[in-house]
């Protein structure tokens, strides 16, 4: 019984007055994180004469420049705060944005429409920018899309790790940070739930705000975030007043900065870190070029917001669950009993059979096997987003599972100089040009073929390209990993003999 305890809750008691706070803080800013992810897409996708076709305009146009901006105030804030007081800042900007929304900024929306300005837009430029001007149509949901991803940036990677690493040890780190990806998974499941709650929403004569039960359901969402962010404060400040800061090396160690013109040309002379770009880049691409054109089948579906907020609670329920699962029996199974090859080919797989699935049925459209399929009491539609979701699903709990996994592993059998730059050269550099090149690639189509509908069969090729390089990266830094793997083997064996 205590060998199990020590596997599933490796916990000491006199380390809850640490771990149970730090839980939670990670539980409510996954919670937000999940909840605003769910909300963002629901408002940008929904709003008038919008869709999915924004989105690839807002990361570029909006996103890239808005996540430079938030940095470099990050950074300036850094330079004269504390770790705690830069938390507190940085929450607290999160906050007025949220509170201004739901007060000034949706309930004034249609009123803040710059409609002169777009009318001129929709005069002057073609049919293929309507999500260009689409954000700047409806510019509040934009922002609030924008503060919803900088959420995940800056809240939980930056400034939730970057604590977590300043007050925990090594050995409560490696004990710890597994419950905390377990807390994430609940946090999703709790969040999609309450998405999903919420998106029923009856409208409330009693309440003197919005015009529908939808708008309702935004004030709702958005008081929740807040409220959850008010504990968020409150539990950080707790700890910093209980918990004394644990003091080592890795505290006064100073990393070399690296520029990104740096990063380039140190991943450019080595094919072992170009291999593990290519494969964090194709990602990013691959899930980017299905996942836009699967939101976009979803609104078709779902055209209401309210049904829309309701269907993807209903995703990032499965999500959670699937996470926990493979998490918990299966990722690390994996990775003991098979290949490093072998456990990196689960994702690219896994993502090419769904998405293939997806497109049969999305192109299935424009054939008479519509016949057959309304039949059985589906068609191609539900379908489509039927195994769209199904993709969306299993390729993020792959992500989140196997595919880190085996990508933090690669780096283990180079040497120290090659783990602290080409890690950084990758994370700097790799991810970002995933990220924004899908949406560059759906623009560039939108802007000659129209509407998503039309790209479809460019985008599948292309995927299927993407997908390709993909799985021959893996199966290049396979055979590379081996070696280095079994050569640093040798030389610890040489070494003990001596």
């Amino acid at each position: 019984m205590k060998d199990l305890k020590n596997i599933f809750w490796p916990v000491k008691k006199k380390e809850y007055k640490k771990f149970i706070p730090m839980f939670l803080i990670f539980f409510l800013i996954s919670f937000n994180y999940n909840t605003l992810k769910i909300a963002k897409d629901t408002l940008v996708i929904t709003a008038p004469n919008s869709g999915a076709e924004t989105i690839p305009f807002i990361k570029v146009w909006v996103m890239l420049p808005s996540a430079i901006i938030i940095t470099y105030i990050y950074s300036k804030i850094s330079n004269k705060f504390s770790r705690e007081n830069v938390f507190y800042i940085m929450i607290f900007i999160f906050l007025l944005f949220f509170i201004l929304f739901i007060f000034f900024l949706y309930p004034l929306r249609d009123f803040l429409c710059p409609e002169g300005l777009v009318k001129k837009l929709e005069h002057f430029l073609p049919v293929g920018f309507k999500g260009f001007i689409s954000l700047i149509r409806n510019w509040p949901f934009t922002l609030f899309y924008v503060m919803a991803e900088l959420w995940g940036t800056i809240i939980l990677t930056v400034l939730f790790w970057g604590f977590a690493n300043d007050i925990m040890s090594v050995n409560e780190a490696k004990r710890f940070y597994s419950l905390f990806f377990v807390g994430a998974n609940l946090a999703s499941i709790v969040s999609g739930k309450t998405s999903m709650i919420f998106s029923k929403n009856i409208f409330n004569y009693k309440i003197p705000f919005g015009k529908t039960g939808w708008d309702q359901s935004v004030l709702f969402l958005n008081g929740l975030i807040i409220i959850s962010a008010f504990f968020i404060i409150l539990i950080f400040f707790f700890l910093n007043k209980k918990i004394p800061k644990i003091q080592g090396e890795q505290k006064n160690f100073k990393k070399d900065k690296i520029s990104i013109k740096k990063n380039f040309f140190y991943l450019a002379k080595s094919k072992y870190l170009i291999c593990i770009a290519v494969i964090v880049m194709s990602y990013h691409v691959a899930i980017n070029l299905v996942e836009i054109i699967w939101k976009n089948q979803v609104k078709q579906l779902y055209p209401n917001a309210a049904d829309y907020n309701f269907y993807m609670g209903q995703i990032m329920i499965l999500m959670g669950i699937l996470s926990t699962i493979v998490a918990i029996f299966i990722s690390g199974n994996f990775l003991r009993r098979f290949s490093w090859t072998f456990n990196a080919l689960i994702t690219p797989f896994i993502i090419l059979i769904t998405s293939i699935l997806f497109f049969s049925f999305l192109f299935l459209k424009n054939f008479n096997s519509i016949t057959i399929l309304s039949f059985f009491g589906f068609t191609p539609l539900v379908m489509s987003v039927f195994f769209g979701s199904i993709q969306n699903c299993m390729t993020k709990v792959s992500k989140y599972t196997l595919f880190d996994a085996t990508k933090e592993i690669s780096f283990i059998p180079l040497d120290k100089e090659s783990k602290f730059k080409g890690k950084a050269a990758i994370d700097g550099i790799g991810s970002r040009i995933g990220k924004s090149g899908g949406s560059i690639i759906h623009q560039g189509f939108l802007i000659i073929f129209s509407t998503l509908s039309a790209t479809a069969p460019y985008i599948a090729i292309l995927f299927l390209f993407i997908v390709a390089i993909w799985i021959t990266a893996v199966r290049s830094l396979g055979k590379q990993f081996n070696e280095l793997a079994s050569q640093k083997e040798t030389i610890s064996v040489a070494t003990a003999l001596d």
